[in-house]
């Protein structure tokens, strides 16, 4: 008998991996992860995950999420949370594609850390129901962390398994999960951030993008976390590095897209200072203030005329240079933040 647990790299989910190698099954473990790291973030995770994985020597699943992941983020069916999280969808999303991993891993069903009134929008009592339903997984998703809290699903049913070793666990309050921890030896240590979704800067930042564009995709995920966000008209959008790493990415992503029509490289010359890129179809009055917003952050000295440079994307590849005065007129980038 193999079942497949969803591994988040939390607590949670680790012991009830254990929970179910107790009763007698071999136990595999998939973690989505989510279209917003670098390469080099995502590949610290991986080796974290696994490092943890390790302990209970259990295979890991790594699965990239794609195009239908960020179809569905676009447009949640149960909405979002506080920022742009819709968790529900999210959780639901996920089980499905574990789902339709079942029959290629001979699984039987499916295992879960979540615990009853853990979190409000995906993890009370009522919400159960509504996910089994949804994913069409009903009665195989095994939830061992709260399973005296729950009906009996179906490998209990059959006999597959008994989980009357298994606690009752509900709410927020962590006491059982720290014991059963020590018990077990495990080390632990939930991956650094939590789900960026759930941050209320990063969620307003995809929500102007869905706004302004109508739709989501891999590359600007991973720069909505580079610089600060500008908005500065309807159909234009500026980021200026914050730092020299972000400089390099900002750079980096210009130089690999700089074929593209509406992308703009923006730099104030004859000092330190941020690179920017603009997106979209700007008016000339967005560009001086783009201009204006990026020698705002350098380390000209006020009231200095200066020189900045603009590299237009597209099959031309036009330059062009503004004369720019840093001073008190400097535009307020409040006024146009996004985040």
């Amino acid at each position: 008998m193999k079942a497949l647990a969803l591994f988040s790299g939390g607590l949670d989910s680790l012991l009830a991996i254990k929970l179910i190698q107790e009763a007698g099954v071999e136990v595999e473990a998939v973690n989505f992860i989510q279209p917003f790291l670098s390469p080099e973030d995502e590949k610290r995770l991986v080796a974290h995950l696994q490092k943890l994985v390790s302990q209970l020597g259990v295979k890991l699943h790594i699965v990239r999420l794609g195009e239908d992941y960020l179809r569905m983020l676009e447009n949640p069916k149960h909405g979002y949370g506080k920022a742009a999280n819709p968790c529900l969808d999210c959780h639901i999303f996920f089980l499905r594609k574990a789902g339709e991993m079942m029959k290629d891993l001979d699984a039987a069903f499916l295992v879960t850390g979540e615990v009853v009134g853990q979190r409000p929008k995906s993890q009370y009592r009522g919400a159960f129901p509504k996910i089994d339903e949804e994913t069409g997984l009903a009665g195989l998703i095994v939830r061992p962390l709260s399973a005296g809290l729950l009906p009996p699903t179906i490998p209990e049913e059959k006999g597959w398994i008994s989980l009357s070793h298994c606690p009752s666990i509900q709410g927020r309050q962590r006491k059982i999960q720290l014991e059963l921890a020590k018990k077990y030896g495990l080390e632990y240590q939930a991956p650094a951030g939590g789900c960026l979704l759930t941050n209320v800067e990063y969620g307003r930042k995809v929500k102007d993008l869905l706004k302004a564009e109508g739709r989501l995709t891999v590359d600007h995920l991973r720069l909505l976390r580079i610089g600060r966000h500008f908005r500065l008209s309807p159909e234009f959008k500026g980021i200026i590095g914050r730092n020299q790493r972000e400089n390099q990415v900002l750079f980096r992503y210009f130089y690999q897209h700089r074929r593209e029509e509406g992308l703009y490289l923006v730099k104030a010359l004859g000092a330190p200072g941020p690179l920017t890129v603009g997106f979209g179809r700007p008016a000339a009055e967005d560009l001086n203030l783009l201009a204006r917003l990026t020698l705002r952050y350098s380390d000209h000295a006020p009231d200095q005329s200066v020189t900045v440079k603009i590299l237009t994307g597209g099959k031309k590849h036009q330059s062009t240079k503004l004369i720019v005065v840093k001073n008190q007129n400097t535009p307020d980038p409040d006024r146009y933040r996004i985040a």
